[in-house]
């Protein structure tokens, strides 16, 4: 009979059956317990581990199944004999037992993220109030829902978005999905493979990754004040362009409507010309009511707008919307007929409600006055320090930084050294060149009292000597 002696661990961060099946297993598999060998009875196991004897035999019949072991009645378990993989010399592959961990990145006190939102002011009570409607009152949310997205959460939507941003759109043109990402995905089955994509210089990361996930042929084109330049958009040989125009990210920069209209020209002038229009957080402006969507000047059927509600809601619900024009949702419904919407019939009408019963207005208006008073917070203390001067704070959830007397390296590096955790311009740039000495400051996800005492710590540090 086999001696087991493996080490377990108590703690409960592993579950012992997992434990026991790893060690069992990779003895089996490094041929320390040979084929043909008995393994011991589950409760003299038991016994010599101090372990029950349910979780032996958890782990006998998952061995049982995965063909380490043979039960034989009124005998008990067997080793069987295993035929392991080899590799081009012949050599026996031995199965990693762990994987190795990644690099734990180095944890700040302050960290300045774009991607953070404040949480401390999501409706949980509204939220779960509705949520119990929905389960109780709506019988078929388990059912298979439209493809775009339920019918009745398209209409508010449409509404919405209306009266917020000027977008002009029927429920029809509206598809919803699970993130920014998924439905950028979908939107570039759409466009022919070989019409090259614009993008802005600096632009969000996540954006190019996806271009290039799907090997589409990206170019970048410069931004003056005014955002992209269409007069280097031309020459670029680009079929679509995709902008922030609204907030510029990272830059802050808000097109105005003189460039907005020269976009859409540029885009009428050739067909399969098209604007992606990333809406992402236009629900703050904190100087003027929203400016209206470039959409809402399209009367060609040109521009794509696409927004999320990660921001004003929260990260983890994942429910975005883009607006099709006519062109590219007839062939959304030839391609996509058969799918089914990756946003839960749940959420949607959690959502649905939530933006009916105006909620979702009453939440934008006290979270709005949140990130203003964040803002100024961060604001003023930044520029206690005459060498700093902060762009693109009229609207959004992050601005840009910049200290002429040090470099981007050394704005990094001395903040780092004082336990805060900036981004620099330099990082969304992408080989071209971008304004020097700067940091996009993202300032939603820290408390007030946080953004009060990080700011004079950045102030301080970056004083010229």
């Amino acid at each position: 009979m086999t001696d087991l002696t493996p080490t377990l661990d108590y703690s409960g961060k592993v579950a012992l059956y997992e434990q026991l099946y790893r060690y069992i297993s990779g003895e089996i598999e490094s041929g320390r317990i040979k084929s043909g060998e008995k393994m011991p009875s589950k409760r003299a196991l038991s016994r010599h581990l101090g372990i029950s004897v349910s979780t032996v035999e958890t782990v006998y019949s998952i061995l049982v199944s995965e063909g380490y072991l043979a039960s034989k009645p009124k005998s008990g378990y067997y080793v069987e004999r295993l035929e392991l993989p080899s590799d081009a010399a012949g050599n026996t592959k031995k199965r990693t037992e762990f994987a190795k961990k990644p690099v734990a990145a180095p944890q700040y006190r302050y960290t300045f993220s774009t991607s953070e939102v404040s949480t401390e002011l999501f409706p949980y009570s509204s939220w779960a109030k509705l949520t119990k409607e929905v389960v109780y009152e709506s019988s078929d949310i388990l059912k298979r829902g439209d493809k775009q997205g339920d019918l009745d959460l398209r209409i508010e939507l449409a509404g919405f978005l209306h009266q917020y941003r000027g977008v002009n759109c029927s429920p029809e043109q509206i598809i919803v999905g699970a993130g920014m990402e998924y439905l950028t995905d979908l939107l570039l089955q759409l466009i022919e493979p070989s019409r090259r994509i614009a993008l802005e210089t600096p632009c969000y990361n996540a954006t190019y990754h996806t271009m290039k996930n799907n090997l589409r042929d990206v170019c970048f084109i410069s931004q003056d004040s005014s955002g992209m330049r269409v007069d280097l958009l031309e020459q670029s040989g680009a079929d679509i362009a995709y902008v922030t125009p609204s907030h510029q990210f990272p830059m802050g920069t808000t097109m105005p409507v003189s460039r907005r209209s020269a976009l859409i020209k540029w885009a009428n002038e050739k067909p399969e010309r098209y604007i992606i229009e990333d809406d992402y957080d236009s629900e703050f402006r904190y100087g003027s009511r929203p400016i209206p969507a470039m959409q809402s000047r399209d009367s060609a059927g040109r521009v794509v707008y696409i927004g999320t509600l990660s921001r004003s809601l929260a990260p983890s619900i994942r429910i975005a919307f883009m607006v099709l024009p006519e062109s590219l949702l007839a062939r959304y419904s030839e391609r996509f007929g058969f799918a089914s919407s990756t946003v839960s019939r749940l959420e949607q009408q959690i959502l649905r409600r939530f933006i009916a019963s105006g909620m979702f207005s009453r939440h934008l208006r006290r979270v709005g006055l949140l990130y203003r008073r964040k803002r100024d917070i961060i604001c003023s203390r930044l520029l206690q320090n005459p060498d700093i001067s902060v762009t693109g704070a009229q609207a959004g959830l992050h601005f840009v930084m910049s200290c002429p007397p040090f470099t981007e390296a050394e704005i990094l590096k001395r903040c780092a050294a004082r336990d805060v955790r900036l981004h620099g311009l330099s990082e969304y740039a992408h080989g071209l060149p971008c304004r020097p000495a700067s940091a996009v400051v993202g300032f939603a996800g820290l408390s007030e009292s946080d953004l009060d005492k990080a700011g004079r710590i950045i102030a301080e540090t970056l004083r010229g000597e």
